[in-house]
């Protein structure tokens, strides 16, 4: 095995070489580092920088390289040298534009940058080049469950790209509810008049792909692997089952409408003149079949009086019906009310409603609407009634504030969307009581009947057989970053399964998670990290000798990345893995590492920092800022030139939860007199890139405490800070009164040991 050569390199662009000491940089690397190269240049990033460092890699059989210059986050393109281990040491954002360019200034501002180049230097020297997966998977097929609109589109995008895609149906027919429509919502100017829906011509289009095997009557009976490797077993009518290796897998099972049989204060269920609008839908439908027009269920006459009732068991701040607003409903109605204005100019049509809202048309749709005669009212309605073959419909005017009602021979019910997501695996379900024989004297035992959910995917993973869940039942996804993304690496959603939205937005989503999971084919087949790391070739490595089978990494790893073996060690499945190195900090006992980030790099840069005595009245604060919000706004401060204490020094980490408690532990007994640690919010409404780590990481933390206790430190010397990417203009002020906070402290009692 070849000896490491280490090499350290120092920019004195963008002014770094008039705010700094330059030779004193290169002194730090060379001594403190004990690097075996220092070179600096004027320009690293310039063509001759970057050839300057690839002739050192090339030539001087440099292996790893520490880059004193800006952001890792900056320059990521030039920088890129793939063959060696490398650090990066932030001393443009870092030092020189969040501090005064003041002679009083500039003694701090040096100890700054000297202490960057010593961490940019202990950290790559802990590191080893990532030799990528081993374990790869190299199929390049797509899995799409469900055949609507978004499954469909998803198929045939992915197509467009090359790829092969296995499209599976649980019906008989493509199509989803789109199928079920009598026209859909205008897609283009002017924005007046329905449209085909357009379900005809996508079955004929994926029917002449070769590119497209479909199943219809078909379901997911098992799903195993993982991407780029995965095997799923599908069930088909027949009783036969195909087996399919697939590289990456979108869940496309879209909805179903909330059941109108829960709001019978609307009169479903009591009249047939009320229908929820797919039933209108279907009577479109035959009515246009016949070259009739809609007619009233009850009697087959037509119909002259209509009430669309916008948001009915929606919206619903009391939680007994949905909560959220289904999106599509509006626009639904205003298309609908213009079937019977298409039919006859002279019948009455309101839509009463709370709120009108037409995405992706403006109000043009609306107006066109307006324009033709269809009555838009505000108004919320408490009651349908039937009244022979007519409705009455009780509703309180909110323009006139009063109470009044309409005669109507139909009445259409905005329901909503509800997403067939699965089995939630996050739920309690309630075991079934057995039958028990009844003691004599006694009533008998009753039976709580249960029923299971029908899971979708099946899988084979050891948290359950399908996605986790968000809020409602949709399926669990970053809503602010990756939309498309599910706890299952490899595995996507798209259409209404994953939010509400219309067919136009489920198409343009279905396109995205077609993208997405063609990148996590590509990404599983190089051995690579798909989101948010896309391209890393590192992967978790475990010493089971001195493993303790404590499960903590099983049970934390947010994705299921991780099994256990037949001993009952961990099992890592690295093509499941998003690198969050949230099981780095879980392990109580350390051995679990990523080759270019491990507790030995954010360690060794913790020990690399110069901590004054306890005499020099110069606080040294530790802050661990994730790498996703925290270090990104923290760029950004330094971008906007906002100042904050000279006396921190910033690790990055890959998540607040791979944050091992040993870094605290080790800074404090270190001499750090506080450590503040920057993760993303966590809760219902997380922005967490890696949905969990955040939320495990404050966990670990919240037991801090007790250590500092017992180290008789006061516990405020430890600071949690929710941070968001836009919080660039707060932080430096957060960070300055934290720091004003420490100083009010004795100084550290182990400075010096």
């Amino acid at each position: 095995m070849a000896e490491n050569k280490t090499a350290a390199y120092i920019c004195k662009g963008c002014e770094i070489d008039k705010r700094v000491d330059v030779a004193g940089l290169v002194k730090a690397a060379t001594k403190s580092g004990k690097m075996n190269l220092v070179r600096e240049h004027d320009f690293l990033c310039s063509a001759e920088g970057v050839a300057m460092i690839k002739n050192d890699i090339e030539n001087e059989g440099v292996t790893h390289a520490a880059l004193c210059a800006c952001s890792r986050r900056a320059k990521t393109e030039a920088f890129n040298f793939p063959t060696i281990a490398m650090s990066r040491g932030n001393l443009r954002e870092g030092v020189i534009w969040i501090r005064p360019d003041t002679d009083e200034a500039r003694e701090t501002t040096q100890e700054m940058a000297e202490d960057y180049v010593r961490m940019a230097c202990a950290e790559v020297k802990a590191m080893t080049v990532p030799p990528g997966n081993q374990k790869t998977g190299s199929v390049k097929t797509l899995l799409v469950v469900g055949g609507g609109m978004s499954g469909m589109t998803s198929a045939l995008e992915s197509s467009k790209a090359g790829y092969k895609v296995v499209l599976v149906e649980k019906s008989a027919a493509l199509g989803g509810w789109a199928a079920k429509l009598y026209k859909r919502v205008p897609t283009r100017e002017p924005f007046k008049a329905p449209e085909d829906n357009g379900v005809a011509d996508m079955v004929a289009r994926i029917d002449a792909d070769s590119n497209i095997k479909v199943y219809l009557n078909a379901t997911i009976a098992k799903t195993d692997g993982a991407p780029g490797r995965f095997k799923v077993d599908i069930a088909i009518e027949s009783g036969s089952m195909a087996q399919e290796d697939v590289g990456a897998i979108i869940q496309a099972t879209g909805f179903t409408l909330y059941d109108a049989n829960k709001l019978p204060e609307f009169g479903y269920g009591k009249t047939p003149n009320v229908v929820d609008q797919a039933g209108l839908e279907a009577l479109a439908k035959a009515a246009a079949a016949e070259g009739k027009p809609i007619c009233r269920p009850s009697d087959g006459q037509p119909v002259k009086s209509v009430v669309f009732v916008q948001c009915a068991g929606q919206r619903d701040p009391s939680g007994t019906h949905l909560q959220y607003c289904s999106g599509f409903c509006c626009n639904t109605s205003i298309k609908q009310a213009t079937y019977f204005k298409d039919s006859n100019p002279d019948i009455d049509t309101v839509v009463l409603f709370t709120d009108l809202r037409t995405p992706g048309n403006g109000e043009d749709f609306y107006r066109a609407a307006q324009n033709r005669g269809v009555v838009f009212s505000k108004g919320v309605v408490s009651q349908v009634t039937p009244n022979g073959n007519a409705c009455t419909v009780k509703f309180k005017d909110l323009i006139l504030n009063e109470d009044t009602e309409a005669q109507a021979d139909l009445v259409v019910l905005a329901t909503g969307m509800v997403p067939v997501s699965g089995v939630n695996i996050d739920a309690v379900a309630a075991a079934p009581v057995e039958a028990e024989a009844a003691v004599e004297g006694e009533a008998p035992k009753e039976v709580v009947a249960t029923i299971a959910p029908e899971s979708i995917l099946n899988l084979t993973y050891r948290q359950g057989p399908d996605m986790p869940q968000f809020k409602h039942g949709f399926t669990d996804s970053h809503f602010i970053c990756f939309p498309y993304e599910t706890r299952r690496t490899g595995i996507y959603t798209a259409g209404p399964v994953r939010r509400p939205m219309d067919i136009l937005q489920a198409q343009e989503d279905a396109t995205g998670a077609a993208m997405k999971a063609i990148q996590a084919m590509e990404n599983a087949g190089l051995g690579k990290a798909a989101h948010p790391r896309a391209g890393d070739l590192s992967f978790p490595t475990v010493r089971l000798e001195g493993c303790t089978q404590c499960k903590r990494c099983t049970v934390e790893c947010p994705f299921g990345a991780i099994d256990e073996d037949e001993k009952r060690f961990p099992l890592f499945n690295e093509s499941r893995c998003r690198r969050c190195g949230t099981c780095m900090g879980a392990c109580p006992v350390r051995v679990i590492s990523f080759e270019n980030y491990s507790v030995n790099t954010v360690g060794a840069q913790i020990k690399a920092v110069d901590v004054p005595d306890e005499f020099s009245e110069k606080p040294r604060i530790l802050i661990l800022a994730c790498e996703n919000d925290a270090y990104p706004a923290l760029d950004m401060a330094g971008m906007n030139r906002h100042e904050y204490d000279p006396y921190v020094r910033v690790i990055p980490v890959r998540c607040l939860g791979s944050v091992n408690t040993i870094w605290i532990t080790d800074a404090l007994n270190g001499g750090y007199d506080g450590v503040m640690l920057m993760g993303c919010k966590h809760g219902e409404d997380y922005q967490c890139h890696f949905v969990k780590g955040s939320e495990l990481g404050r966990y670990r933390l919240s037991k801090v405490g007790d250590t500092l206790k017992g180290m008789n430190l006061e516990t405020d010397r430890v600071k949690d800070l929710e941070v968001a990417i836009t919080d660039m203009a707060t932080l430096p002020q957060k960070i300055n009164e934290y720091a004003a906070l420490i100083k009010s402290f004795p100084p550290s009692p182990f400075k010096g040991f």
